[in-house]
């Protein structure tokens, strides 16, 4: 009688737990903040373009809200830096010495290099800055940087009437190769928001990044020919190994800018652009606005978290 109390009761086996990814699928459920293909997320964001160009208007309508003279000062600032540079490089340092029309050739290479320095330095803080907009609404995150460039690129295009004005005072006819302009800018674009892109993801997850790029933005301003002819220079210096000039007249800062000198100025010629100047700029752009478009996607599903 014992042994027949002693006897556990039989158990029913527990039922097994629900397919949950299967239980998603039917009810049309995705994981949150999944990464979506590249085909889709370029969908995804050419359906955010409306958003994309209204954003980078309104910060740049912003930009300039709390100070009295307004927009002006998009033109101001970099004629204010041109300004300076002409005192002391082409003045006390003495590199404007053997440049035609310097002032326009100076003026030209301000405006297009602060164009690629102010669209890096804001990509860099594209996600880190808006973090608030990054975790509260749901939308491609490429779409911030890209927006910041165009942002950049719509205050050099206003800055660019000041810039024609400065070219017909000093005496630079209007010609048929200002519509250079035009593709020329395109290329740097792409480049700008490529390197943009790839600022940002950096900056996402180091944000220190912002304090370190003044002064990587600065030497790469050197070595760019914004002051001074990089031709001339490397020129006048016979012992210089000569892969120096070729590598300084190749990086993309002095090709975009000697590409908007050639456009706008009669006296640059094509024989202070490197050969094959053209390929260089669309490679350029290929290399940074496809591999940084890739390389800010593949962290897409991580930017805003931690």
């Amino acid at each position: 009688m014992s042994q027949v109390l002693d006897t556990p009761p039989p158990t029913t086996p527990a039922p097994a737990p629900p397919d949950l990814s299967a239980l998603a699928a039917r009810h049309g459920l995705a994981v949150s903040g999944a990464r979506p293909s590249l085909p889709q997320y370029v969908r995804q964001l050419w359906a955010r373009r409306h958003f994309i160009g209204a954003f980078a208007t309104a910060k740049l309508t912003a930009q300039y809200s709390q100070a009295k003279l307004g927009q002006v000062w998009q033109v101001m600032t970099p004629l204010l830096n041109a300004a300076v540079y002409y005192f002391i490089f082409g003045m006390l340092l003495g590199t404007s010495h053997g440049v035609q029309d310097y002032i326009p050739f100076l003026v030209t290479g301000v405006f297009v290099w602060t164009f690629t320095q102010s669209s890096i330095m804001a990509g860099t803080r594209a996600i880190s800055g808006n973090l608030g907009l990054v975790r509260a609404l749901h939308f491609p995150r490429a779409a911030l940087p890209i927006s910041f460039a165009l942002q950049q690129l719509q205050q050099l295009l206003f800055s660019m009437a000041a810039l024609f004005v400065i070219l017909l005072c000093f005496g630079i006819p209007v010609a048929a190769s200002w519509l250079l302009v035009l593709p020329a800018l395109f290329l740097q674009f792409t480049f700008n928001a490529g390197v943009a892109m790839v600022m940002a993801r950096m900056g996402a997850k180091t944000p220190d990044i912002a304090q370190l790029m003044p002064f990587v933005l600065r030497t790469w301003m050197y070595a760019s020919g914004v002051m001074f002819s990089i031709s001339h220079v490397t020129g006048s210096h016979k012992g210089l190994p000569s892969w120096v000039p070729e590598l300084l007249q190749a990086n993309p800062a002095a090709v975009y800018i000697d590409l908007m000198r050639f456009a706008l100025i009669d006296s640059f010629h094509a024989s202070q652009l490197p050969p094959h100047v053209w390929a260089i700029a669309t490679g350029w752009a290929l290399l940074a606005g496809v591999g940084g478009f890739i390389y800010f996607w593949k962290a897409e599903e991580t930017y805003g978290r931690g």
